[in-house]
Formats: structure tokens, C-alpha cells, sequence
């Protein structure tokens, strides 16, 4: 009676075990999926970001050099794009590198550190969008009230 006991102690043990162990396998590669999908989103937010920023310049360009001549600066100026898409291949690397062997921890700091990155770019791409949108409706209304004038008040284009 000892023996049939103890055998199915055993095997409850060994069965939970093993059901613990699958979870955290499923927990694991749930959260690599999750940091690649992030990495995607990351990099589409990126190149989204590129374009609109070429896209702005075509707007800016059509204000006065004078005044924008600041905002055009920094539309010409890829660097932080460029920083921003060599962060990202570092962290592709890390995944490609630690995938097998790094902890749940690190996983999850991974994701939340792109979590965080993406949703700061997202909030820039907006800002960006919104000023863009701004500037149009300024620059057609101050072409429009410029067209109005007589050509002796017009500001001369350099």
C-alpha cells in the first residue's frame, strides 16, 4: 500500500513540475515574441518618423527663410533617426545573442526599455504631425492675405 502511494506522490510531483516548467517556457517565448513585435514597431515608427520629416520639409520650405530656418535644421538633421535605428539593431543583436539564454527579467527589461522608446518617438511623430498640420493652415492662410497686398508690401524672397 506504501509503494502505490509513494509512486503517485512521485508522479504528482514530476506532473507539476513539468507543468510549471511549460509555463515558464510559454511565459519565455511570449515575451521574446513580444520584444520582436516591439522591434518591429519600433522600426516602422522610425522610418514613418523619416518620412514625415521629408515630407515637412517641402513645407517649410515654402515659409520664409527667415523664419524657418530653424525648423529646416532640424528636418535636414537624420542623426537622431540614424541613433535611433542603430539602437534598435543593438537591441535585434541582443535578441539574436541572449534569446537562449537570457532570464525573464531581461526579457522583460528589454521590452519595457522599447516599450517606453517606441511610445516617446510615437508621441513625437505626433507632435510633429501636429505642428506640420499647423504650419500648412499658417502657410496657406499668410499666402492668401499675401496674395491680397499690393506688391510694394510684399516681403522680398531672397
Amino acid at each position: 500500500m506504501l509503494i502505490p502511494s509513494v509512486l503517485l506522490g512521485f508522479i504528482i510531483l514530476v506532473s507539476a513540475v513539468l507543468w510549471y516548467r511549460r509555463g515558464i517556457s510559454k511565459r519565455r517565448s511570449a515575451g521574446l515574441f513580444h520584444l520582436l513585435d516591439l522591434a518591429d514597431d519600433m522600426e516602422r515608427l522610425l522610418n514613418l518618423s523619416q518620412k514625415r520629416m521629408q515630407a515637412m520639409q517641402t513645407v517649410v520650405g515654402r515659409v520664409p527663410a527667415d523664419i524657418g530656418a530653424i525648423a529646416a535644421a532640424a528636418l535636414n538633421s537624420s542623426e537622431k533617426i540614424k541613433a535611433a535605428k542603430r539602437d534598435l539593431l543593438q537591441h535585434r543583436l541582443w535578441i539574436q545573442q541572449h534569446s537562449e539564454t537570457a532570464s525573464q527579467l531581461e526579457i522583460d527589461n528589454a521590452c519595457t526599455a522599447l516599450t517606453r522608446s517606441r511610445d516617446r518617438i510615437a508621441e513625437q511623430l505626433e507632435a510633429l504631425e501636429n505642428a506640420g498640420a499647423d504650419l500648412v493652415q499658417a502657410t496657406a492662410s499668410t499666402e492668401q492675405a499675401a496674395e491680397r497686398e499690393p506688391a510694394s508690401l510684399r516681403r522680398s524672397e531672397e
